[in-house]
């Protein structure tokens, strides 16, 4: 078995909405005798006994691709993952095949993936495999790189209210939402939360100065610059008293109930190991409570007691410890509810002051308390009290947080009872707490869970405000950037601010923000991050479906143009027309299903069939007003977009809306059919986006299609008096499509200019110059500078092959460079004539024709 590629799907995929690893498999003709499948079958179970008591195989009916799949699932399941789709796919080719493989993480998915390949191998080769490690491994891996408990809370919440979402770094930086409506959050702390307001509840003796202010209790105490100092600060103070960090968090450094001399001195040396700054203070007596702030609404509140250990009469305290630490629900750090408790320097001194140690064996039922701040991070537990807390203790809180100008955060309280006022019990708060942890709050030791993240999601998000900006998504073969251009025309003179990613580039509100071929997933996602973006029309190529899904959970609008022959077939393990289109068909299936619409090509066949994927509703377009699909839908009062008499008509439930195409300038009045098309496909995207009818003929009113707006899509110049038209077809379905509009063209003669792309099949190469030689007068083929893995001249000689039959050619011309092959063309072209350049290199090319129409221009006023 030989794996030729693997490869993160992203994103929805022509498998699934799943994430998912795809490998591509060479089984290299492994054919198993029922002997090899039964020792392989006692190998694998021997090293991992789960697969047989997981999920029963058949073993003489499974390839080793369907093994190698099952495995990789179920060591992510083993791992803690929640994953639970896997498939094989059998490819065109012998032997060849792809297994997908769901993933939650990426790096624990393809991870997943090598140790089952790894285990596989072993068990073939008969060689020793851990799968017991192995999954540790995976589960570190996945503890390590998923989400925290607070920020998944919130990121699970936004599930559920279908707001998007995506992690812009391997952290807990999310945003959600998109474009201009978008929000972010680092952990639980969210963009509204200023540097300003970190500084100052960072600076615990200033939060203490503007809570005093406003009248909130607070302990009294003061900077000290030594032990010394923090001696004479305690004296001053009266003790018992706390030594802490003045800008430290999770309870670093904190030291409480120190009343002599020695302890204050041996406290500020631990807190100095945290901070420069250290902070003296009045300890208040009582329990330690956490009142969870959003916006101006106090949501939960906990209890928290710190690390304790019960005695049985027989372990020691270290062992007791060890005991608790084994628990599921404690890990390291804050990966899990709640923290391991460690026997630090802080855990003995305090058992220290009860005259106790480590190995001390505690008498039954005796309580022992290993620290005095309670913490989770620490280990701590908490009790949920949200119901308990007094009215005037949640405003206390609510003015707490104004205070300091944080509209998230965690205010820690200290008082005897949380149900009667802070003035009445020496109660006080004590610090407040950006990005705080919601650990505690979610899945609390005792009492009821809270569902704080909601409550931050519907403080990110009003109820009746939209995360999402209008996403239209625009595939097929021809004509997309044409599309997309014009559907985001007709945007802009809805006055929003458009964001288009193409085979053109990025552009935000008309500046190019990115070059090159962009309509792939990351173009995408570029500009679902811009915080300028009203509306994205994004161009959605094959190329970027099949190597990383789509950059979008869905779309509200999916616009299919055509479904050409020959372009890229034969790549990608794509061989024909109808699996094509099975790929360019992921943007219809992603719709959104509530209020999404797929606007599609009725006169292709294989994007009529599309509709039946379509979870939202579908509005066809066609040339042919008498169309089946055209009249079945307006008998059903469905909205359908056709042509008639020089007109686009739109109907819609009984209602008529028309627009001559002596209106439409990219239409050249009805001269280029193809354009024609794509101002339907575009007032269908126009219509689907809620757009009123006098914006969108507005917007298609003022198209023009040059080369500035769509480069090397029909660009028409005047050369010599003569027609020169530049255009990046590149396949048999252009060629038609070109032909049929210069076919509306008078020319006394006709010229071509053509190269082929040398990764297309012979006969995709061949059809382009039969197409063309029953058209022009005289061919002109250049090889271009990349041959795509093709040798010298033969790409060439593809081209001439496809001329031996043509009836109109007179002379054929070969030329090495695309520059010299322009040059060939309009050297002889006169008056009346007409020239059609194939353009390979669109902006290079363009610029070449601009500087040759330049010069002739100035020669010609010389």
């Amino acid at each position: 078995m030989k794996v030729l590629q693997v490869r993160a799907l992203r994103g929805p995929n022509v498998w699934g909405k799943r994430t998912a690893i795809e490998a591509t498999l060479d089984l290299e003709q492994n054919k198993h005798t029922p002997d090899t499948i039964s020792s392989l079958e006692e190998r694998l179970c021997s090293y991992f006994p789960d697969i047989a008591q997981l999920q029963p195989i058949d073993w003489q009916e499974t390839t080793p691709a369907n093994i190698l799949a099952f495995i990789a699932l179920k060591l992510q399941e083993q791992a803690g993952c929640p994953v639970s789709f896997s498939c094989v796919v059998r490819m065109a080719e012998p032997n060849i095949c792809r297994i997908v493989v769901e993933y939650t993480e990426e790096a624990v998915g393809r991870m997943a993936f090598e140790q089952a390949l790894a285990l596989y191998q072993a068990a073939a080769e008969s060689a020793p495999f851990n799968v017991a490690e192995t999954i540790i491994r995976l589960h570190e891996l996945y503890e390590d790189v998923r989400l925290g408990p607070s920020t998944n809370s919130i990121v699970q919440a936004a599930v559920r209210h279908k707001i998007p979402y995506r992690r812009l770094t391997d952290g807990s930086l999310v945003q959600f939402g998109w474009g201009s409506r978008q929000r972010r959050i680092l952990a639980s702390e969210s963009d509204q939360t200023s540097v300003v307001a970190e500084s100052v509840v960072q600076d615990k003796d200033l939060t203490k100065i503007l809570l005093h202010a406003a009248g909130i209790p607070v302990p009294t105490g003061r900077p000290v610059i030594s032990a010394d100092d923090a001696w004479v600060a305690a004296c001053e103070i009266g003790a018992p008293v706390v030594v802490k960090p003045q800008d430290g968090n999770h309870g670093r450094g904190v030291t409480a109930n120190l009343t002599d001399r020695d302890q204050i001195r041996t406290a500020y040396h631990v807190a100095a190991e945290e901070s420069s700054s250290i902070l003296v203070e009045r300890y208040v007596s009582g329990y330690d409570y956490r009142l969870l702030v959003v916006g101006n609404k106090l949501v939960a509140a906990a209890r928290r007691d710190p690390p304790q250990v019960v005695g049985d009469g027989t372990h020691n305290i270290a062992q007791l410890v060890n005991q608790i630490n084994s628990s599921p629900l404690r890990s390291e750090g804050h990966a899990n509810l709640l923290t391991k408790i460690h026997l630090d320097e802080i855990s003995l001194a305090h058992l220290a002051s009860q005259g106790l140690g480590a190995t001390s064996v505690p008498e039954k039922d005796r309580k022992i308390v290993l620290r005095n701040n309670a913490n989770l991070s620490t280990g701590g537990t908490a009790r949920d009290v949200t119901d308990e807390v007094h009215p005037d203790i949640a405003d206390c809180a609510v003015m707490a947080a104004r205070m300091v100008g944080i509209d998230i955060c965690g205010i820690d309280v200290i008082c005897s009872n949380i149900s009667q006022p802070l003035e009445e019990q020496g109660g006080a708060i004590i610090e407040i707490n950006a990005a705080p942890g919601l650990r505690m709050h979610l899945q609390p030791s005792f009492g009821k869970p809270r569902a704080v993240g909601e409550a931050i999601v519907n403080h990110l998000f009003a109820q009746d405000e939209d995360a999402r900006i209008p996403v239209i998504a625009v595939t097929g073969t021809n004509g997309k950037t044409t599309t997309a251009r014009l559907i985001a025309n007709i945007l802009e003179h809805n006055r929003m601010r458009v964001g288009i990613a193409c085979t053109d580039g990025v552009f935000v509100n008309n500046q190019c923000v990115d070059t090159g071929d962009c309509s792939g997933p990351k173009s995408a996602r570029n500009i679902l991050f811009h915080p300028d973006v009203d509306a994205a029309v994004l161009e959605t190529a094959r190329g970027g479906i099949l190597r990383e899904g789509l950059g979008f959970d869905y779309c509200d609008v999916a616009v299919v143009t055509n479904i050409g022959r020959g372009d890229h077939l034969g790549l990608a393990n794509i061989n024909t027309a109808e699996e094509l289109a099975a790929v360019k068909r992921t943007i219809v299936e992603n719709v959104n299903p509530e209020k999404g619409v797929a606007v599609l090509n009725a006169d292709d066949p294989l994007v009529l069939g599309m509709a039946s994927h379509c979870p939202g509703s579908v509005t066809f377009f066609s040339c042919n007003s008498r169309h089946p699909a055209i009249l079945e839908q307006r008998i059903q009062g469905k909205r359908v977009i056709y042509l008639e008499e020089q007109h686009i008509v739109v109907t819609e439930a009984g209602t008529e809306r028309r627009i001559p195409l002596s209106n439409i300038q990219l239409t050249k009045n009805g001269m280029i059919s193809f354009q024609i098309e794509n101002v339907m496909a575009a007032i269908g995207a126009g219509l689907a986006s809620g757009l009123d009818w006098s914006t969108i003929c507005a917007g298609l009113a003022n198209f023009v299609s040059d080369a500035q707006t769509v480069p090397g899509r029909f660009n028409l110049f005047n050369y010599r008096e003569a027609t020169l038209i530049a255009d990046y077809g590149h396949n048999p379905d252009a060629m038609e499509a070109l032909v049929c509009a210069i076919d509306h063209i008078p020319a006394k003669k006709r010229t071509v200019v053509i190269s082929a792309a040398g990764d297309r099949r012979n006969e995709d190469i061949r059809l382009q110059t039969q197409i063309l030689g029953d058209v022009f007068d005289e061919v002109v083929l250049f090889q271009d500078k990349c041959q795509r893995g093709r040798a010298d001249g033969e790409v060439l000689g593809l081209l001439r092959e496809g001329l031996e039959n043509a009836k109109r050619v007179r002379k054929v011309s070969e030329i090495r460079g695309e520059f010299k092959a322009i040059d060939t063309a309009l050297t002889n072209l006169e008056a009346g004539e007409l020239c059609l350049i194939l353009i390979d290199q669109v902006e290079q090319a363009l610029g070449y024709i601009h500087s040759r129409i330049a010069a002739d221009t100035r020669i010609a006023v010389a």
